[in-house]
């Protein structure tokens, strides 16, 4: 397997050429897949397989999927290529296989997934030096993306199940090693005036999922949001003072979860007397003054909300803040990023598991965006109040499964968590999770009433 990390690809850029988003196509699955491998490769079989939950996928079954749905887009789907192996449809088709059957699976051993991996890898790399048409180099990118979007699920999946971090990269976790270091401080409101929001992708993206199309005026009202994200002791103070007990601070769904799942306080926290450990892969932390609140579901930020007597950010204004300077027209061309057009990078965004966990919320003030807002890009996924509805116009990508089964029941994060990769991201890029998912690296920012 591999033990050698490549050199990180830089994001597309909207002026590159189709001959420029090849290269830069072939290097970045190249290090995907690399990447993919080394998230595993130091598990035992035990752990491949890993213990059944409801958030959670066989490690196996989940490395071999990420190589079939390469293979059905990029081979399979635009050259008519037969499968590798007769039954990878059988074991792999996310859509087609409950979630609860895929430990029962007779899947191909870690040597035969792995090889699995490489040869598809080996023969889309074969077809992207053959300059590709405008459709095969969508479905490579599909691909490459949806891959990312995997290597992040590994890493929470390895928290979930109190597994050791991942072996690259630097432990940042509750200290101040390995992560950007504080300049100065993130605290208090940003006023935003609002107007009318372009929300959405522009048409001039060089790949866009499909709830992200198309951009379309909404009209937001004036606001004003926090500079940073709710910090580990910002949300301790509410669970000391009864968050979890009161009913008033819960709407009738978030009560009811919380009664179901014996919710006391965030998921990875343990108490210890009036204070909190947290638990960090397989070790537990002290809690932090300056480090954001991470794995809080969307019931438990919006009954922080409550009790702070503040609320969460709607999606448009989420994306408000991101991109429009609040000096200017909002209905302008919007920043791609939040500090501009230029790609993420350690100066201005906590991305790529740069520390193997959280920074300070106070740091990277080089990716302020225009209204003052820190760290929109980056560190922790960020509730919003919305449902994932679509678009006007909505039309289903290729890969139907990607967005439509997920609509009016999942909730909508933005911005991106300290282990997403930086080229999946801008300002307009989309998550959604179920409002009950809390193993997912995400927290929340407030607005004020």
């Amino acid at each position: 397997m591999a033990t050698r990390q490549a050199q990180e690809p830089t994001t597309l850029t909207r002026d590159m050429s189709r001959e420029e988003r090849t290269r830069w196509a072939r290097e970045a699955s190249r290090e995907a897949r690399q990447r993919t491998i080394l998230l595993v490769e130091d598990l035992g079989d035990e752990q491949l397989l890993g213990t059944p939950t409801a958030v959670t996928n066989p490690f196996l079954w989940e490395i071999g999927h990420v190589a079939w749905f390469q293979e059905k887009w990029a081979l399979r789907h635009c050259h008519d290529e037969a499968p590798l192996y007769d039954d990878v449809d059988r074991l792999y088709d996310s859509s087609a296989i409950p979630h609860d059957s895929r430990w029962s699976l007779l899947l191909h051993d870690r040597a035969e997934v792995v090889r699995y991996l490489e040869t598809v890898r080996d023969r889309v790399l074969e077809r992207l030096e053959q300059t590709p048409a405008e459709e095969e180099l969508y479905f490579v990118l599909l691909s490459l993306f949806h891959e990312d979007m995997h290597a992040e699920a590994f890493t929470y999946m390895r928290q979930t199940l109190g597994m050791p971090a991942p072996r690259f990269g630097k432990r940042g976790g509750e200290s101040t090693s390995g992560s950007p270091t504080v300049s100065s401080r993130a605290d208090g409101d940003v006023e935003i005036p609002g107007g009318t929001l372009l929300l959405g992708a522009p048409h001039d993206e060089p790949f866009v999922f499909d709830n992200e199309m198309w951009q379309h005026p909404v009209r937001v009202d004036p606001f004003a949001m926090a500079r940073a994200p709710v910090t580990e002791l910002e949300y301790r103070d509410f669970v000391l003072d009864g968050g979890y007990s009161r009913p008033d601070l819960w709407d009738d769904r978030g009560w009811k979860w919380r009664e179901r799942e014996g919710a006391e306080h965030p998921l990875s926290w343990r108490r210890e007397g009036e204070s909190f450990l947290r638990r960090d892969f397989d070790q537990w932390v002290p809690l932090s003054a300056e480090h954001p609140v991470i794995h809080v579901c969307w019931h438990e930020a919006r009954a922080y909300c409550r009790w702070k007597e503040r609320r969460l950010p709607t999606e448009a204004e989420w994306e408000m803040a991101a991109s429009v300077d609040p000096r200017g027209d909002a209905s302008a061309r919007k920043l791609r990023f939040p500090w501009g057009d230029s790609a993420p990078s350690p100066g201005n965004s906590h991305l790529d598991w740069a520390s193997m966990g959280t920074a300070s919320v106070h740091a990277l003030p080089g990716g302020d965006a225009p209204c003052g807002a820190r760290q929109m890009i980056g560190n922790v996924w960020e509730w919003t109040e919305c449902a994932f509805t679509p678009y006007p116009g909505f039309i289903p990508g290729p890969y139907r499964d990607y967005s439509l089964p997920w609509f009016h029941t999942h909730k909508v994060l933005r911005g991106g968590s300290w282990a997403t990769r930086s080229r999946l991201l801008r300002n307009t890029w989309r998550n959604y999770f179920l409002p009950w998912r809390r193993d997912i690296f995400a927290g929340f920012r407030t607005c004020a009433l």
